[in-house]
């Protein structure tokens, strides 16, 4: 009789600890949703999901425990659900099934979900019939299948490219790293493509990072996920940086390297940007990382030479790209006095043939605030919000480009 006890107790256990493997949290809009969701997780007996009131910053803070498996997104509130899906993308993590509940009945909706990563399940919905999804969902995950949209989705790759060097490439990166990564809560890997130098750790406000010395048996190695990961320094717990180096190894063999790693850690964050200028001693052409890229920034000081380098770059990434999605943004940034600049914003749009995105004034004292572990984000400095704004763009947010009276009459003071 006792067995009998023992043995049903320890079957009950063991049931227990099956069914907490299915880890999900809900992000709610009505309460119909939540209370139907409860319900269904309770008819079949698995353990309940964590229920929080759907809002960006409930999503940024509540999805990024690394056992969280199905994260449920209500919609239903939603006045285009592909739109306001795209939105908060960035704020889940790649590793989480994601299923979206909304009442879009449309084939488009479907798709542009898909293309995410998403699933999508049409409201209203029976307990019997959601259950039975998340179950889908969740055998699929046990089997590491590739079938369904949400198996580890890859992070959004952004390279910031400068027409030349010194224009400010790093610290455009170091300031978009810090603006998505601390303020909008999206997960983070910079990748630095000079090898041979380079000063983002200043930028970054690192004093005791050292760039990973690959010595040569290191590329006929396999590289799985683990060693991946362990050749990135870890700045936070949203942000970690990759520069390697090599006394033995050249620029394009360190760059096949990078990319290796940056290809194994690409389920694991939301965003990666390189930092990469022109002057770094390889073809662009070379580069996998501008071949797949989401969004390349090209930046570019007023200067005629930078001008008609960052034309040329222009016509390059158009050759070499496969992505029809690219989005080339352009950051005119004015590290010169007016007095020592030799090309206008005009006269940069008239070579490119294309409008600038974003415009960033002259900072007298920019360095120094960077030097004392200051972010330009977060100062009063002039720069400040043009940086805000390119981080929205790149998260495909639309910013209002209305240049203020005074900074018309500027312009307009400028050119006479």
């Amino acid at each position: 009789m006792f067995d009998l006890v023992d043995r049903l107790s320890k079957k009950q256990s063991s049931e227990v600890i099956e069914q907490q493997k299915i880890t999900t949290v809900l992000f709610y809009q009505t309460s119909e949703c939540q209370e139907l969701v409860m319900e269904a997780y309770r008819f079949e007996g698995v353990v309940p999901p964590v229920t929080v009131k759907n809002s960006d910053e409930a999503i940024a803070e509540h999805v990024r425990q690394s056992d969280i498996e199905i994260v449920i997104v209500e919609l239903n509130n939603s006045l285009n659900i592909s739109q306001d899906a795209e939105r908060i993308s960035h704020l889940l993590p790649n590793h989480a099934s994601v299923i979206i509940v909304g009442s879009e009945d449309a084939i488009s909706t479907i798709r542009n979900l898909k293309s995410m990563g998403f699933y999508y399940v049409f409201w209203p919905v029976t307990k019997q019939e959601l259950i039975d999804f998340v179950k889908n969902v969740y055998d699929n995950r046990q089997r590491n299948s590739h079938r369904g949209p949400g198996q580890k989705r890859r992070a959004k790759y952004i390279t910031i490219l400068g027409s030349k060097g010194g224009v400010g490439t790093s610290l455009i990166t170091s300031e978009v790293a810090h603006q998505l990564s601390s303020v909008r809560k999206t997960s983070c890997l910079i990748v630095e493509q000079h090898f041979h130098g380079g000063n983002l750790d200043i930028l970054l406000g690192i004093r005791k990072m050292e760039k990973r010395r690959i010595q040569k048996g290191s590329l006929s190695s396999s590289l799985d996920t683990a060693s991946a990961k362990s050749m990135v320094y870890k700045h936070s717990n949203m942000l970690s940086i990759l520069a390697l180096t090599s006394e033995q190894l050249d620029s394009l063999s360190l760059l096949d390297y990078s990319n290796a790693v940056v290809e194994q850690l690409s389920e694991d964050v939301n965003f990666i940007l390189e930092d990469l200028s022109a002057s770094v001693g390889f073809a662009i052409e070379a580069d996998k990382f501008v071949a797949q890229a989401d969004v390349v920034v090209v930046v570019i000081e007023p200067t005629v030479s930078s001008v008609r380098e960052a034309a040329r770059l222009k016509e390059r990434i158009n050759k070499c790209n496969s992505n029809r999605a690219l989005r080339l943004l352009t950051v005119f940034n004015h590290t010169l006095p007016l007095k020592l600049q030799s090309a206008t914003k005009q006269d940069a749009e008239t070579i490119l043939k294309q409008a600038i995105d974003i415009e960033i004034p002259f900072c007298e004292t920019i360095n120094r605030t960077v030097l004392e572990d200051q972010r330009v984000v977060t100062s009063k400095l002039k720069a400040a919000e043009p940086l805000k704004n390119l981080s929205a763009m790149i998260l495909g947010e639309t910013i209002n480009n209305t240049p203020s009276f005074f900074a018309s009459l500027k312009q307009r003071l400028s050119r006479s």
